[in-house]
């Protein structure tokens, strides 16, 4: 399993904005290897992180070459005021199992 951390700081959201975010998010749904999102903020409340998780590299290939996502891309600074992403691959989760996150789902 994978997992794509997109941590951003927001800035000023407009039409396009919304436009582009919806139609990723539902295509990734479309994705077979597709396992979920969870979404984090930080406690002062400036700083977001969605992390996406995807079965295998070439699912996560296939989300990062959808034109709308590529778009959404080019014009990243437009709405963040800063950003960091962070693909990572998953290779073990433990704990006590009273949380329940996807990355556990392997």
């Amino acid at each position: 399993m994978f997992s794509a951390q997109f941590i951003f700081q927001p800035g000023t959201y407009d039409e396009e904005f919304h436009r582009l975010d919806k139609s990723i998010d539902e295509y990734a749904l479309t994705l077979p290897g597709f396992k979920g999102v969870e979404r984090w903020v930080s406690p002062d409340g400036v700083t977001k992180n969605s992390i996406y998780y995807f079965a295998d590299r070439e699912t996560i290939s296939k989300f990062a070459r959808f034109p709308n996502h590529f778009e959404a891309k080019k014009q990243v600074a437009r709405w963040y005021n800063a950003y960091q992403v962070v693909i990572s691959e998953v290779v073990a989760t433990y704990g006590d199992g009273n949380i329940s996150t996807l990355a556990q789902a392997e």
